[in-house]
């Protein structure tokens, strides 16, 4: 009799092709999984292990026959013959992707890295394709496809199949207990200290990871919005401002940052002068200052949530109101201008600025936009606001695209290509650490220029009442302790990842209005201070009062104490 599947692919494997049972063909999918592709995960192991020399060498092996097991233990439950190959050919795509990622740039896998991918948009993942990743995905994907697909599964009898299956799944079964108290004293303390290790476990990470995303999903789409701030209101002007008759029109610049590490910022030491625009300027810097997350997912929503880091719930933020609902609330008319892939949903209530398409084509190639366009986007805004007979104060948001990785060569324009050598290539890893450095240092020499630049068009506004704040959302890692890019978890996070830059900028009606404010911030720049201060701060910046707003986390309020 002829077997149809063997037709179909006689083109494509001219020769003969092997004929295995379900279980040989799992075990090869599982050999796989437990081996290659999760080099780096017995390297880190090894590494956090008390165990040296042959003991060390022997306890290595013994976890990849445990990771063995276990995976054959999943196959034989999961895969039947007449789905084997569809799921050994996602587990394959899941194992290059993410191994890929872990071996090659230090990522580990987990449920924020998840939220990364489904809130970036095309252009960003565009920018992880590089040669080495096409290289990589030829051994550690089309390779291994192409021996799945040259592989036919033999019919089995139904009751032949099950004792196979369940004698198989008790031998993996007794393995995996076996190798786990035989090393309990091994595995038992490095991965209580050590949690993020099972996130370089591919692709069980991936897996396990887009269960809790599709759970959190599912548990976040029914839930009401919640009112918070309910009675913000805005506090009379200041005696200076009493006497005017129009008392001027308030308009705060908020600057979220992209990747920036204060590291890398000389105006907190670092030995590149990344900052000479921003030096001549009279700011505040916060040369202390940390982020809330590793990731955008995560810092972004946290500080316009209210909640400190310790005790945020991404649950919470994500169906309760936050700063920007609460100035809105007081009376700011509130806009966000974009050049990233989104707020988080934290603007999702106040006005979103349609960037001009005449901007657009100034600034944007066909894939990203360079940050000036924030600057000419803030221009158009404040003519427009001009024009208003009844103009509010303003909060305007500026989302920048700053130091986006890998590709650091693509964010800042060519006359801003000032240190040399640079890595101008995604395949970050495979510049030379100097290279890469220089090239980062650039996106940081561009955004102080875009800072300086926004300062300077506040400055020209003498009507208004005018100030500035940027954070960045998170820093980044370039190579230090092997890490690239960011999203570690915090707990073992590098401070390259989350020391962040922060600063403000006030121009002089406003330092007339609230002549305390700048000597108050002044004298903590060099305090420690967090993203957990940007929502009571602020607040308290713009004049607004509420009882949501955290004396404890008030900048304004630690001065007066």
């Amino acid at each position: 009799m002829i077997d149809p599947s063997a037709m179909s692919v006689k083109s494509i494997y001219p020769f003969s092709r092997a004929t295995v049972s379900l279980l040989q063909f799992n075990l090869l999918l599982a050999l796989w999984m437990s081996t290659l592709v999760n080099i780096q995960f017995y390297k880190t192991l090894n590494a956090l292990s008390s165990l040296h020399g042959l003991a060390g060498g022997v306890f290595i092996g013994a976890t990849v026959l445990l990771v063995f097991a276990y995976y054959l233990l999943l196959l034989q439950l999961l895969s039947w013959r007449f789905s084997a190959k569809v799921v050994g050919s996602i587990l394959l795509v899941l194992s290059a992707f993410s191994s890929y990622f872990v071996s090659q740039l230090g990522v580990d896998i987990n449920q924020g890295q998840i939220i990364n991918v489904m809130q970036t948009d095309v252009h960003e993942m565009l920018d992880l394709i590089s040669w080495q990743a096409i290289q990589w995905a030829l051994w550690s994907l089309i390779l291994p496809c192409a021996v799945l697909g040259w592989l036919r599964i033999k019919p089995q009898p139904l009751k032949s199949l099950l004792l196979h299956k369940l004698l198989t799944s008790v031998v993996a079964l007794v393995i995996m207990l076996g190798v786990a108290f035989a090393y309990y004293s091994q595995f038992a303390p490095i991965f209580r200290e050590h949690r993020h290790l099972k996130d370089k476990l591919t692709p069980n990470n991936v897996i396990s990871s887009l269960m809790s995303y599709g759970k959190r999903s599912i548990h976040f789409k029914a839930k009401p919005l919640v009112r918070y701030g309910t009675d913000a209101r805005m506090q009379p002007p200041t005696l200076q401002a009493a006497h005017l008759a129009q008392p001027p029109i308030r308009v705060m610049v908020l600057v979220i940052g992209e990747t920036g590490r204060a590291e890398s910022f000389s105006l907190n030491g670092y030995g590149k002068n990344t900052n000479p625009e921003l030096a001549k300027l009279d700011i505040v810097n916060f040369s202390q200052a940390a982020s809330c997350g590793t990731e955008t997912a995560v810092s972004v929503p946290c500080m316009f949530s209210g909640m400190p880091r310790q005790q945020y719930d991404a649950d919470l933020a994500e169906h309760r109101e936050g700063l920007l609902d609460i100035a809105q609330r007081a009376g700011y008319q509130v806009t966000w201008i974009d050049n990233n892939s989104g707020c988080k949903r934290t603007c999702d209530r106040v006005n979103l600025y349609p960037i001009p398409a005449a901007i657009k084509q100034k600034w944007c190639t066909e894939k990203d936009c360079f940050d000036d366009i924030l600057l000419d986007s803030l221009d158009d805004y404040l003519k427009k606001l001009a024009l208003q007979p009844k103009p509010q104060n303003q909060l305007i948001v500026l989302h920048q695209m700053g130091s986006h990785g890998p590709a650091y060569y693509k964010r800042y324009p060519a006359r801003f290509n000032q240190f040399q050598p640079t890595c101008d290539t995604n395949a970050i890893q495979n510049c030379s650490h100097a290279s890469l450095i220089n090239s980062y240092d650039n996106t940081i020499l561009y955004t102080d220029y875009i800072l300086a630049s926004i300062i300077k068009r506040l400055q020209q506004q003498p009507a208004l009442q005018t100030g500035m704040w940027y954070v960045s959302d998170h820093g980044e890692s370039t190579g230090e302790h092997g890490l690239y890019l960011h999203g570690t978890p915090y707990v073992i996070a590098p401070s390259q990842q989350t020391h962040i830059p922060m600063l403000m900028w006030f121009s002089q009606q406003w330092q007339q209005q609230a002549p305390k404010l700048l000597p108050c911030l002044k004298a903590q720049q060099t305090r420690p201070r967090s993203q957990d201060n940007l929502f009571p701060s602020l607040l308290s910046i713009l004049a607004i009062k509420s009882q949501v707003i955290n004396p404890q986390l008030d900048m304004l309020s630690l001065c007066h104490a």
